[in-house]
């Protein structure tokens, strides 16, 4: 069976170490009570609840899988269980407004939770975790009157939430929505379509589900500019907070996938289901956003914690499993982990992981700064910031995720490919990370495309700026000072690569989808390596020298010596541009399909 104990010690030497999210929220005036003792006192409880009822169930979750019989899905057994444990422990409050019984908490510290939860079980997790971004949404966009029959419950976890954007012909180009939106009467609308792929469509843990879907007026623009988003509740609620009449929206079936067996996928039918309009009419993917982006960043931390599942697993694995003889030894075989082939595996999985979680803390505190700073241009700037991290914490982590559930299944071998073991469950489970929510192709797209040549680079120079304080503040360290070198000519080779993108991808469309996935990993490998030095320097500015100390400057130093090199070949394949791509004729193309 998978291992799993939450990594603690790491998550509060990020949260109080390196970026000091205490003196963060006090110069901000804001969530005063958050101080050390009580963040570490949530992880604390999050591990425990997450250990001891979430993961003895994940596996067995998967096994059984949801069922589906006359429009009911039911969850796994013991999912229901565990999640009136969930609601009974608050956790379904975290993050959200205390107008509606919620409890404001630093982004990191909740994305540090989240991670925990997707880690011990992530079928379970998506469940909570799509109910607290559809309350953000609302929050932010909804009327007043929504808002007062939708949030309490919701924020309580008796009522769960949905996002309904995809149909079977529209995926990514959510312009191509079929969904139609009638008025029938002020303030009501009449909603008809199929929409697919619907985590948590349907499902036996809440009372109601709160779907919030795309739609299209008969009057709307064409594309993606005639889109707007509605309400559309299960049940419609009474106005003592009960459910009542069921409106005409039904779960026509379940999709059989490759992995997060135990939660509920569903194809969604609405049937002149009744819906309130949320935000303005024809601006329900702006509004819509404010939960994608939330998700895209959840994605991430999804990946995040089932590649940590597999390192943990595949370490103790390696410390105890017996095979071959290293040079020099004496005994009949020894344990994989004094093989260096394992070891380079386990360092790069523990690099690539580590820097990760540090990634997804330094977007939590760019998103605290956005929502809670008293000077607009430090909000301005870090939503800038953040805008550019948020496509690379959702592909970069999950693309390094992918292989590192695969390098843990790797260790183990043969014991890794059978179920007992739990590490294919983790392959199968975190595939879904690199395309759900935005493939990482369109993540990377997004990236180049939207959030650098969009704004002629001033997200860029912000982000820039940032990372160069990150290199400048390491080379006052001693003994950086290689890493320190190797972090700055990655960076200007960085600097370099996005001038000239900024020069010719805006004359050549073709050049950003040639591009755009190669420059997110170079992108998302130089802020991690830069992400490590400050890592380090923290841990030898702290004049402790422990094994974690010691484990921290090891990472890094691994981190810039074998992920860094991987930048020369980034460079060298955006810089041959789109040609190579391009030029190649259909019909070679349609060769492969043809039959000999």
């Amino acid at each position: 069976m998978a291992s799993y104990q939450a990594p603690l010690q790491f998550m509060r030497f990020l949260l109080h170490d390196v970026f000091k999210t205490e003196d963060a929220l006090k110069s901000m005036d804001v969530m005063e009570d958050f101080n050390v003792e009580l963040m570490d006192a949530i992880l604390d409880e999050a591990a425990n609840f997450s250990q001891q009822v979430l993961f003895p169930i994940n596996q067995s979750g998967d096994a059984q899988g949801c069922t589906f019989k006359d429009g009911v899905v039911t969850t796994p057994d013991g999912f229901k269980e565990a999640y009136q444990q969930f609601i009974n422990g608050g956790w379904s409050a975290l993050g959200c407004s205390e107008e509606f019984g919620g409890q404001p908490v630093p982004k990191s510290l909740h994305l540090m939770v989240e991670e925990i939860f997707y880690a011990c079980n992530t079928s379970f997790g998506l469940y909570p975790n799509l109910t607290n971004t559809a309350i953000l949404l609302i929050d932010k966009h909804a009327t007043t009157e929504l808002k007062n029959s939708y949030l309490e419950k919701m924020v309580q976890g008796v009522w769960s939430g949905t996002m309904c954007l995809t149909e079977s012909h529209a995926g990514s180009d959510l312009g191509l929505i079929k969904t139609k939106a009638i008025v029938k009467e002020e303030g009501k609308y009449s909603i008809t379509g199929t929409k697919i792929f619907i985590s948590a469509g349907e499902h036996d843990l809440t009372e109601n589900i709160v779907h919030l879907v795309l739609a299209k007026l008969p009057d709307s623009p064409a594309g993606s500019r005639g889109i707007s988003l509605f309400l559309v509740p299960k049940f419609f609620p009474e106005t003592d907070g009960s459910i009542g009449e069921r409106n005409n929206v039904q779960c026509g079936s379940i999709e059989h996938k490759m992995g997060i067996n135990a939660q509920a996928t569903c194809v969604l039918n609405f049937d002149g289901a009744e819906g309130y309009l949320i935000g303005e009419v024809n601006q329900g993917l702006k509004c819509m956003f404010t939960m994608m982006n939330c998700e895209r960043l959840s994605v991430g931390i999804q990946g995040l914690g089932l590649a940590d599942v597999s390192i943990q697993t595949a370490t103790e694995y390696a410390l105890d499993r017996k095979q071959g003889r290293v040079q020099g030894s004496t005994q009949e075989s020894d344990a994989i982990i004094n093989h260096s082939d394992v070891r380079r595996m386990l360092l790069s999985m523990m690099s690539s992981n580590g820097g990760c979680r540090a990634l997804i803390a330094y977007a939590g505190n760019l998103y605290d700064v956005s929502e809670h700073h008293a000077d607009e241009n430090k909000r301005r700037s870090a939503s800038q910031i953040l805008a550019i991290l948020t496509p690379i914490c959702k592909a970069f982590i999950s693309d390094n995720a992918s292989i590192n559930c695969n390098l843990g299944m790797q260790i183990l071998g043969g014991h890794g490919y059978v179920k007992e073991w739990g590490m294919e469950q983790l392959v199968r489970d975190v595939r879904i990370t690199q395309i759900y929510e935005g493939t990482n192709g369109i993540q990377s797209m997004d990236l180049l495309a939207r959030k650098i040549l969009s704004d002629e680079g001033t997200g860029w120079n912000h982000i820039k700026q940032d990372l160069c304080d990150m290199i400048k503040e390491a080379e006052a360290v001693n003994n950086l000072g290689k890493d320190c070198t190797r972090v700055k000519q990655a960076m200007t080779n960085l600097s370099s690569v996005t001038d000239s993108l900024l020069q010719d991808a805006k004359r050549n469309s073709n050049l950003i989808g040639a591009v755009a996935t190669e420059y997110l990993h170079l992108f998302g490998t130089v802020t991690v390596g830069c992400l490590w030095l400050k890592m380090a320097a923290t841990a030898i500015n702290s004049g402790e020298d422990g094994v974690f100390q010691q484990q921290i400057k090891s990472l890094c130093s691994f981190y810039n010596r074998y992920h860094l090199a991987t930048i020369a070949t980034s460079v060298e394949r955006i810089m041959v541009g789109d040609k190579v791509i391009t030029k190649m004729d259909l019909s070679e193309f349609e060769l492969t399909t043809m039959v000999n």
